[in-house]
C-alpha cells in the first residue's frame, strides 16, 4: 500500500483526485486499473490547540503569570 496526499478537486458535477506521476510509475498502475481510495480528511485549524489543549480563563496572561510567580516564591 502507498499513501499520497492529494486534494479533492471539483471536475464538472463531481468531484476527483490527482495522482502524481510518480505514484503512478511506482505502482504500475494504468488507466482502467481498478483501486482502492482510503480517505481522512486533515484538519488544519488548530494543531497546537489539539496536540496541547486549550485553556479557557477570564484572567490575562499577566494575572496567570503573578500567580505562578507567587506559587513558586512561596515554595523557596
Amino acid at each position: 500500500m502507498i499513501e499520497i496526499k492529494t486534494k479533492l478537486r471539483k471536475w464538472g458535477n463531481s468531484f476527483g483526485i490527482v495522482v502524481p506521476q510518480k505514484t503512478i510509475e511506482t505502482t504500475e498502475i494504468k488507466e482502467g486499473d481498478e483501486v482502492t481510495i482510503l480517505m481522512n480528511k486533515e484538519k488544519t485549524k488548530n494543531v497546537l490547540g489539539e496536540m496541547f489543549g486549550t485553556l479557557k480563563t477570564k484572567k490575562t496572561t499577566r494575572e496567570i503569570m503573578e500567580e505562578i510567580d507567587k506559587e513558586l516564591d512561596s515554595e523557596f
